[in-house]
C-alpha cells in the first residue's frame, strides 16, 4: 500500500499515528523474540506503521522471523539482513536499530504498544475512507447510492486491516464464472486428493477445515503427508505441512517411502540395498525440484508460527495452496488463560485454523486424535478428543478406521483395508465411506483399484 496523499490543512499533514508507540513495538521485537508472534497477531500488516523506515524494519523482522526455524532477531542481525537488501542506510542506519531497543522500557508490554499502533492505522483507513467517499460526492462520480455502497466498503476494508477489493455480489456478476465452472466440470479454485474414490465424495475448497479423525497409530499421518505430497509434487502448487509429531528427518524417511516405494523402516534404520538406492535415485528429480514443498517442524508450534509460516512463503511469491496440520491437540495455544480448560483450548485451535483457511483463501487440513475409548469400533464424530467445537468449525470432517481382527492384527478378509468415512461435507454427500489400501510399509495409502 503506497503512503496516502494527505492534503496541506494541520489534521491531514499529521495524520494519526503514534512514534513512540511505533519505535516500543519494534524495540520490543529486536530486545525479545518471543513478543514477535503476540504483536504480528495484533499488527495487520507493516502498512500500520506510518513511517516508510519503519514499515521497513518490522517487514525485515517478520520476514527472518518466518524464514527458518530458530531465528536471531537482534539488531546486529537484522542490521545485516537490510544491509544485503540495500536498506540498511534508508532507515536510519544499524544506529537506529539500537535506539529502538532503547526506547522501550520493557518487552513485556509490546502486545499493549502493538494495539496502540493498530489503532491508529485503522483511523487513517477511515480518514483515507472518507477522504476519498467526499471526493466522488462532490464530483457526483457515480450515484448516491453507488457512492454510499463504495463508503461502506473502504470503511469495512479499513476495520478489517485490508485493502479494499472490488465488490462483485450481484447474480449477474458472479452469472459467467458459474457457468465457465459448469462447462469445465470443476470448482477450478478447488484441489483433488491422491484418492480417485475420495475425490468422488469430497472436495478441497478454498476457506474449508476439513478435520482428519484417527486413533493413535491409525493413519492420520499417512494421509496428510500423502495429500501434501499429491497437491506439491503431482499438481505443481505449493504446500505446507506443520508437524508438532514427528522431525524433519522422520517427515522425509515417510515422504521418500511413499513416492520412491522403499520399506519405511529400512529408511529409518539407514539398511539399504542396491534395488533401494535405485527406486531413490529415480525419485530423486522430483525431491531436488521440491523447492514449494514446505516441511515446518518448529517445536511448539502455534497459530501464529503457522501463519508467519505462511506469510513467509507468500513473500517468496509462493504462497501455500493448502496447509496440512499434524496434529490440532499438539498444538500450543498462543496465550494459556488463567481458567482455560484443555477443550476450551483445543476448540480456540480449531476455530483458529478455520480463521486461517478463510483468510488465505485455502484448504486447511487438520489431523486430530480420538479419544481412547474409539479404540476398536467404527468412530462418529464425537470421539474427538479434548473438544467438540471440531465438529462445528469444519467443513469437512473424514474418520479414518482399520477393520482389524478382534485380537487387533491386521488379519481377516479386510486385511491390508482402511475406511474413510466422510461424516461431514457441507458442500455435498455425508454419510459415504471409502475403503483405501493402507501400505504402513511404504507410508502411504492407495486407492482400491485403478489409479488415476
Amino acid at each position: 500500500m503506497s503512503e496516502p496523499a494527505w492534503e496541506s490543512d494541520a489534521l491531514v499533514e499529521a495524520p494519526p499515528h503514534n512514534r513512540d508507540a511505533e519505535m516500543a513495538v519494534l524495540g520490543a521485537m529486536l530486545l525479545d523474540r518471543r513478543v514477535i508472534e503476540p504483536i504480528a497477531a495484533v499488527i495487520a500488516g507493516a502498512d500500520d506503521f506510518w513511517p516508510v523506515q519503519h514499515r521497513t524494519i518490522y517487514r525485515t523482522i517478520t520476514d527472518l522471523y518466518g524464514a527458518t526455524r530458530d531465528p536471531k532477531i537482534d539488531p546486529i542481525t537484522v542490521a545485516a539482513e537490510l544491509l544485503a537488501t540495500g536498506e540498511l542506510t534508508k532507515i536510519g542506519g544499524a544506529r537506529y536499530l539500537h535506539e529502538l531497543v532503547q526506547s522501550v522500557p520493557t518487552s513485556a508490554n509490546g502486545e499493549h504498544y502493538a494495539g496502540i499502533v493498530r489503532e491508529h492505522a485503522q483511523l487513517r483507513a477511515v480518514l483515507t475512507a472518507t477522504r476519498r467517499a467526499t471526493q466522488r460526492a462532490l464530483t457526483a462520480v457515480g450515484t448516491a447510492a453507488e457512492i454510499l455502497d463504495s463508503a461502506m466498503a473502504d470503511l469495512q476494508a479499513a476495520a478489517s486491516g485490508q485493502a479494499p477489493a472490488e465488490i462483485r455480489l450481484a447474480v449477474s456478476d458472479r452469472w459467467m464464472g458459474f457457468l465457465d465452472e459448469l462447462e469445465t466440470g470443476a470448482d477450478p479454485n478447488a484441489l483433488d486428493t491422491p484418492w480417485h474414490d475420495l475425490n468422488e465424495v469430497i472436495e478441497l475448497k478454498p476457506g474449508q477445515l476439513v478435520t482428519v479423525g484417527a486413533a493413535t497409530g491409525g493413519g492420520k499421518s499417512l494421509f496428510g503427508m500423502n495429500l501434501a505430497a499429491h497437491v506439491a509434487l503431482t499438481r505443481g502448487k505449493p504446500a505446507l505441512v506443520a508437524s508438532m509429531e514427528m522431525g524433519g528427518s522422520e517427515l522425509m524417511a515417510r515422504l521418500t517411502a511413499a513416492e520412491a516405494g522403499v520399506p519405511l523402516d529400512r529408511l529409518i534404520r539407514r539398511k539399504l540395498d542396491d534395488n533401494d538406492w535405485a527406486k531413490i535415485f529415480k525419485a530423486a528429480p522430483a525431491m531436488q525440484n521440491a523447492a514449494n514443498f514446505i516441511l515446518d517442524d518448529s517445536a511448539n508450534l502455534t497459530l501464529g508460527k503457522i501463519r508467519a509460516r505462511m506469510r513467509w512463503m507468500a513473500s517468496r511469491g509462493t504462497p501455500p495452496a493448502i496447509v496440512v496440520a499434524d496434529y490440532l491437540q499438539l498444538m500450543t495455544p498462543e496465550k494459556s488463560k488463567a481458567n482455560a480448560t484443555r477443550a476450551n483450548e483445543v476448540a480456540e485451535l480449531s476455530r483458529g485454523l478455520k480463521l486461517l483457511a478463510m483468510e488465505f483463501e485455502i484448504p486447511v487440513v487438520a489431523l486430530a486424535q480420538f479419544n481412547r475409548n474409539a479404540a476398536g469400533r467404527q468412530p462418529v464424530v464425537t470421539d474427538f478428543k479434548d473438544s467438540s467445537a471440531i465438529e462445528q468449525d469444519s467443513n469437512v470432517i473424514v474418520l479414518m478406521h482399520r477393520p482389524l481382527a478382534e485380537d487387533g492384527s491386521d488379519t481377516g478378509p479386510r486385511a491390508g483395508e482402511i475406511d474413510l468415512i466422510v461424516a461431514k461435507n457441507r458442500n455435498g454427500a455425508a454419510g459415504r465411506t471409502v475403503a483405501l489400501t493402507f501400505q504402513g510399509h511404504y507410508a502411504r495409502l492407495r486407492s482400491m483399484g485403478r489409479e488415476l
